[in-house]
């Protein structure tokens, strides 16, 4: 017997569609995972044989292949137990009517009790699936609004294996949260109009004409800056304003913005990013964690250059920052995106920011300082 679910798994920022495709034969009990899977898939077989027993379903005593297809794709991440756990109920029990398999994408996490779990990068996968032609989005009730900001696609939110379950037999479920109704492009503009509540304002800042002038100018061009001046001058404190004067997020832009961040595993308020970043990385961070990229077990992930996409990137003390960390800035400078080469693939995330850099006129800082000698 065969039972085929689809589902989705990301590399970088983006989303790439994976059927799960469950076999039961004879044989000793035993499950096998192909289809290049990491740790974190492999290790997927008992937790979702747990969440089918404890959800109250027959657990098949049969040889069980899952082959994750395309075989050539590396499988990262836990976003596949759902979709595991719905076709091995669809085998032993035929529960799942065939025709919302093609039509229905299915991902999330799943705990021993059978409870659905949030996954990042829910944007990119519905973002693929709208591409795709897919009808229905089955994702964790904690993702819901996340998964609500492409309209075309009917999106549903699971809190357990059952309601997955009896959700894709077109029952009623009446346990977990139903999740917010789908908002009109309409009101999400006017809430990215009203967005930009900082606790921060460029009134705070007093004198500094020049220095003002300079972030204007900034903020107008989309240029990038250099602050320099004694300690104490107030170099952060206007680095730390800049985002406060930028224009307000257009529709796409707070939507790339979200993508990357739900893709880096950030908590998303409320679905939508609508404030412009402000990423200030310590000057001891390694190339890999300011570009993004990294290997397994987690796959490329996006750096600070890419949390601060349509933002700011504030590099505090630049002068300490090693000087190899600062040469790979020079791509996402000149062209708003960072590619990172693997072997198996090559991954682009998009780095599109303002950056500012800060730094003492010397080393002891006070060159320059009226009420301070220079050492």
């Amino acid at each position: 017997m065969l039972s085929q679910m689809l589902s989705a798994v990301l590399f970088g920022v983006e989303a790439t569609l994976v059927r799960v495709e469950v076999h039961g034969s004879s044989g000793l009990p035993a499950v096998n995972t192909v289809g290049l899977p990491d740790n974190a898939v492999r290790e997927s077989r008992e937790r979702v044989r747990s969440a089918i027993l404890n959800s109250g379903h027959c657990y098949p005593q049969q040889r069980i292949t899952v082959n994750l297809a395309p075989a050539d794709i590396r499988k990262v991440g836990s976003s596949l137990d759902l979709p595991m756990a719905v076709a091995i109920v669809a085998l032993t029990e035929g529960v799942v009517a065939r025709p919302i398999q093609n039509d229905s994408l299915i991902l999330g996490e799943l705990s021993l009790d059978g409870t659905v779990r949030p996954v990042p990068g829910v944007l990119a996968v519905a973002l693929e699936a709208k591409s795709r032609g897919v009808a229905r989005l089955l994702v964790p009730s904690g993702n819901v609004r996340e998964a609500r900001l492409v309209s075309g696609i009917e999106v549903v939110p699971v809190g357990s294996l059952d309601e997955a379950v009896r959700s894709l037999n077109g029952e009623t479920t009446g346990a977990g949260e139903p999740g917010p109704e789908p908002r009109a492009a309409e009101s999400l503009l006017a809430v990215l109009a009203r967005a930009g509540d900082w606790g921060l304002d460029m009134s705070d800042v007093r004198g500094q004409a020049l220095a003002r002038r300079a972030l204007e100018v900034a903020a107008a061009g989309g240029h990038n800056l250099l602050l320099m001046g004694p300690p104490g001058a107030g170099k952060t404190m206007l680095a730390r304003r800049l985002p406060t004067i930028l224009p307000p997020l257009t529709m796409d832009e707070a939507i790339d913005v979200t993508r990357v961040h739900s893709a880096a595993g950030r908590g998303v308020v409320d679905g939508l990013i609508t404030s412009r970043p402000f990423r200030a990385p310590h000057h001891s961070c390694s190339n890999v964690a300011l570009i993004g990229g990294g290997g397994a077990p987690s796959g490329p992930r996006p750096g600070e250059a890419s949390m601060a996409h349509h933002g700011v990137l504030f590099l505090d003390e630049m002068p300490e920052f090693h000087r190899h960390v600062l040469e790979v800035l020079r791509q996402p400078l000149e062209d708003g995106f960072v590619t990172v080469a693997r072997a198996a693939r090559t991954v682009t995330f998009p780095a599109a920011f303002t950056l500012v850099g800060a730094m003492n006129p010397c080393p002891c800082g006070f060159l320059g300082d009226r009420s301070r000698e220079c050492s």
